[in-house]
């Protein structure tokens, strides 16, 4: 049984979530497709968005609240993906690209074709159309 402190919290994340979804809406009703190329404000707040969804699914108690907020978060995607954004999600084993990824953690490695590899992601980026507007954070292997 959770604590009331805990319940507390847990209500709190929410009610910041969603004034935030809230704002982002807002801005999407009065927003008009920039003819210049994507609104990079506007995906930088759904970009955090998304990413908050996404930290509460993953410490979501149960299946219900976390298949809702992975449902936000699916949908805060489609938004992106439709204003001219979209998530960089670099895979395990893939090259380090310091123009798209942030090296959050170095893991150490035995092995040398692993050296300046994606061990894990930590969070997706956010590029909008050719720029990289936020680097992935990523673990990266090093042999040393």
């Amino acid at each position: 049984m959770p604590t009331l402190q805990e319940v507390s919290d847990k209500v709190d994340d929410v009610a910041r979530a969603l004034a935030r979804q809230a704002a982002v809406l807002a801005a999407l009703t009065d927003a008009a497709p920039a003819a210049a190329g994507p609104d990079v404000a506007l995906l930088v707040d759904l970009h955090a968005l998304h990413r908050d969804a996404t930290a509460c699914a993953a410490t979501a108690r149960s299946r219900r609240e976390r298949a809702g907020f992975e449902a936000v978060a699916a949908g805060l995607e489609r938004l992106l993906t439709g204003r001219g954004g979209r998530l960089l999600r670099p895979v395990p084993g893939e090259a380090f690209d310091g123009r798209t990824m942030e090296a959050a953690e170095v893991v150490p490695a035995a092995d040398g074709a692993a050296d300046r590899t994606v061990a894990a992601v930590h969070e997706p980026g956010l590029a909008a159309g050719d720029r990289c507007v936020r680097p992935a954070r990523v673990a990266v292997h090093r042999v040393r």
